[in-house]
């Protein structure tokens, strides 16, 4: 019995390192701060109860990134209908992303600008390229681990990930163009 309880304190306090990025992942599938505490906090549950399933010396975060996935799908298959819109940058968000190299505030402020375009601009995304960029390019998962959460090859990932690229290098480089017309 000591050892078990040895795991679940080792595991819960592993478990709890991967929180901010889970919560990050959570709203950017549900675009709810509320909606994505609440899937953060059944996540938590889900791997306590199935804290046995896991395989010691593996990936932790990979793990609790599915677990969280398949919690926010059978949430949407429950209430029949897509998640609801609404602003993402919260100020407690918008914390996490500034830069404390700088004390400049206008650096600080451009900085802030650059942020909400490209929070914009991967919001504009469908759903599976919004995925794909945040759990590739914000999150640093390889392909493999990708296919793997998603259930899907590993070159269904690249194609994705190409397209949501493409379209993310598009849409900022509308806005670069829009900005610039209306400073002129």
């Amino acid at each position: 019995m000591p050892q078990a309880e040895g795991f679940r304190s080792n595991f819960g306090a592993a478990a709890l390192e991967q929180i901010d990025a889970l919560y990050g992942y959570a709203l950017t599938l549900t675009r709810d701060s509320s909606a994505a505490e609440d899937l953060v906090q059944e996540t938590f549950l889900r791997a306590v109860r199935a804290a046995e399933q896991f395989t010691p010396n593996t990936n932790l975060k990979g793990w609790l990134f599915v677990i969280l996935r398949n919690a926010w799908l059978n949430n949407l298959r429950h209430e029949r209908h897509g998640p609801r819109f609404i602003e993402l940058e919260a100020e407690e968000q918008t914390a996490r992303w500034i830069d404390d190299t700088t004390k400049d505030p206008y650096v600080l402020y451009l900085r802030k600008l650059e942020r909400e375009e490209i929070r914009q601009a991967i919001d504009s995304l469908p759903i599976l390229h919004r995925e794909i960029v945040v759990l590739r390019d914000i999150e640093g998962f390889s392909y493999q681990e990708i296919a793997n959460m998603l259930g899907c090859p590993a070159g269904t990932v690249m194609s994705r990930l190409g397209r949501a690229r493409k379209k993310l290098r598009q849409v900022l480089g509308a806005q670069q163009t829009g900005t610039t017309a209306r400073a002129v």
